[in-house]
């Protein structure tokens, strides 16, 4: 009976292996070691983080040797960072030099042949143009992106448009500058493509200059003179409903309450880079005043009733510029002042010393 039992014992024990056995853990077996060489190798990118989801905002790797071009590509651009340079390429191609290939588009940056003729050339110095070379693709696309900007920022200088500057960069990429124009803002077809591009340059942030890093609205303290003689705020800074049209929207700059034909003046020295009437703001004027912690600096007067100044003119704090009127879209006279640091409007007020 004992040896029976021990028989019937060993019976069990001898079972066939079953299907996770075979087919299962072998598998298994070989992940977990490929996983292992990849790790011990390098070729498993910590890009992608551990977990079911990846980080939205995780640091994607770029190729080293393309960090230089995309900052050079938009050096002399201040509208946009290479973090949006390189949001545009993964977006356009995911890095993929065929990824377009059968659309027409070649290269990274998704050139047609027509558009690589207007921007494309040899920047690399390697003796040929090709939208196939990364560096070339970058500048190109870089010198696409920063002339569009400088388009849609003389459009919102005449008050021709309204909305972000890199908004509007990325809208007239997608959608044309007639586009943008006709809408007069953002147009709707473009709003998919700008939210990408957004959402991915937050992967990119360690490609940015470290001279354009810190809060883009930062305030370096009260720089500018007051502009009219009476400080008294009609319409703050902010979100609000406009008057005349009924459309709420920001209200990029301030109004001061100021009797018609009172003298408005330079906020500080610069040069006058817009001087003309527009439908929108009426009379205008428009001061580059150069760079402030690597910054560009402007100002805006606006809605005055006459001009005293012109383009291209040098200006000091205190110059006049204009005088106090109720041109364009205004219910009555005021003067609309604008701070606008590299390319974004910021609440003048904490940048004005109190008049005296």
């Amino acid at each position: 009976m004992a040896e029976e039992a021990q028989e019937q014992s060993a019976k069990r024990v001898r079972r066939r292996p079953g299907p996770f056995t075979l087919l299962v853990l072998p598998g298994l077996v070989a992940l977990v070691g490929v996983a292992g060489f990849l790790a011990y190798t390098g070729g498993l990118s910590d890009a992608w983080p551990q977990g079911s989801d990846p980080d939205p905002t995780a640091t994607t790797r770029v190729d080293a040797a393309y960090v230089p071009w995309l900052r050079k590509a938009v050096s002399d651009c201040t509208v946009i960072k290479p973090s949006v340079l390189a949001a545009q390429i993964d977006r356009l191609s995911g890095w993929n030099n065929d990824a377009g290939e059968l659309s027409g588009e070649k290269g990274i940056a998704a050139f047609t042949d027509a558009r690589w003729r207007t921007w494309g050339k040899d920047d690399d110095g390697n003796g040929r143009s090709s939208p196939r070379d990364p560096a070339d693709a970058l500048m190109a696309l870089g010198r696409q992106d920063c002339s569009l900007a400088k388009k849609v920022t003389d459009l919102r200088t005449e008050g021709v448009v309204t909305g972000d500057l890199v908004n509007l960069t990325l809208a007239a990429y997608a959608s044309g500058t007639d586009a943008v124009v006709k809408a007069g803002r953002v147009p709707t077809d473009a709003e998919a493509y700008i939210a990408e591009v957004k959402s991915l340059s937050s992967r990119y942030r360690s490609v940015d200059r470290e001279s354009s890093g810190g809060a883009v609205n930062q305030v370096p303290g009260a720089v500018l003179a007051a502009p009219v003689g009476n400080l008294t705020v009609t319409s703050p800074y902010g979100s609000r409903e406009h008057p005349l049209t009924g459309v709420t929207k920001l209200h990029t700059g301030v109004d001061f309450a100021s009797p018609q034909g009172a003298q408005v003046s330079a906020a500080s020295k610069g040069q006058v880079v817009f001087a003309a009437m527009t439908k929108a703001y009426g009379n205008r004027v428009v001061i580059n005043h150069g760079t402030i912690d690597g910054k560009r600096l402007e100002t805006t007067y606006s809605h005055l009733l006459a001009l005293q100044v012109s383009v291209g003119q040098a200006v000091d704090a205190g110059t006049p510029v204009g005088l106090v009127g109720s041109t364009g879209l205004s219910t009555g006279p005021h003067l609309h002042f604008e701070v606008v640091l590299d390319g974004y409007y910021t609440d003048p007020l904490p940048w004005l010393r109190p008049s005296t």
